[in-house]
C-alpha cells in the first residue's frame, strides 16, 4: 500500500465527515461512551467496526492473535477493566473468525518459536474438547469447530474476570460469542449462555 495514498484517503474521509454534520470532530472530540467492548483477532481481514456498520465513538475495541482471553495478559485485562468498569459498556463481544491463522497454527505440532507461548493457550482449548475435535474427520470442519470452541472459551475467561461478575450483578452485562465468516461476510451469533457459563464456574472463580 502507498501510505501517500493513507494520507489522501484521510483527508477524504474528513471532508466527507464534515459534509454530513460540520461539527463531527468537534463532537467526537468531547468524549466517548460505547456500549459494546469488542474483542476480536488482529487479522487484516476482520474490521470491527466496518463489519458491524459501526461509527467511530460506539465501539471499544480490542485486538491479538486469534482474541484470546488471557488473566496474565496485562493488555487484555487493562482493556476489560477500563471498558467494563469506567466506560461501563452494556455488552463484551468475544469474536473470532474462520480461516483464522493462530488457531490452524495451534493445530499443528511445528516449533513457531515466540508464537509458542501464545498459541499453548488455544492447543489448551483442543486439550478440553479432544474428544469431540477428534472425531470431525473433516480437517477444515475441525478448523472451524475449534474457532467456535476458542470463543466460547475465551467467553468463559472474561466470565472469570471480577470486572464481568461485578458488572453482571449490579447492571446486567451481559457477554457474547460471535464468529465472522470471511468466506460470506456474516457475523454468526454462538449464542452463548452466560448465565449457564456463570453458574457453572462460580464455585471455583466466584470474586466478590
Amino acid at each position: 500500500m502507498d501510505l501517500n495514498k493513507v494520507f489522501e484517503n484521510n483527508e477524504k474521509w474528513i471532508a466527507d465527515k464534515l459534509a454530513l454534520n460540520n461539527n463531527y470532530f468537534g463532537e467526537l472530540g468531547k468524549g466517548q461512551n460505547p456500549e459494546l467492548l469488542y474483542i476480536g483477532c488482529s487479522d487484516s481481514r476482520v474490521t470491527a467496526e466496518e463489519l458491524m456498520g459501526a461509527e467511530p465513538g460506539e465501539v471499544f475495541v480490542h485486538r491479538n492473535i486469534a482474541n484470546m482471553i488471557s488473566g496474565i495478559d496485562l493488555n487484555a485485562m487493562s482493556v476489560v477493566e477500563y471498558a467494563v468498569t469506567h466506560l461501563r459498556v452494556k455488552h463484551v463481544i468475544v469474536c473470532g473468525h474462520y480461516a483464522c491463522g493462530g488457531v490452524k497454527a495451534a493445530m499443528q505440532s511445528a516449533d513457531l518459536g515466540v508464537l509458542n507461548g501464545w498459541l499453548r493457550n488455544i492447543r489448551d482449548v483442543y486439550r478440553i474438547h479432544k474428544l469431540e475435535l477428534n472425531g470431525i474427520k473433516d480437517e477444515e470442519k475441525k478448523y472451524d469447530r475449534l474457532v467456535e470452541l476458542n470463543v466460547k472459551e475465551q467467553c468463559v475467561n472474561l466470565i472469570k474476570t471480577a470486572a464481568v461478575q461485578k458488572a453482571y450483578r449490579d447492571r446486567g452485562l451481559q457477554v457474547h460469542g460471535w464468529v465472522f465468516d470471511v468466506h460470506t461476510g456474516r457475523l454468526i451469533d454462538l449464542k452463548i449462555n452466560f448465565e449457564k457459563y456463570l453458574i457453572d464456574i462460580m464455585e471455583i472463580y466466584h470474586l466478590d
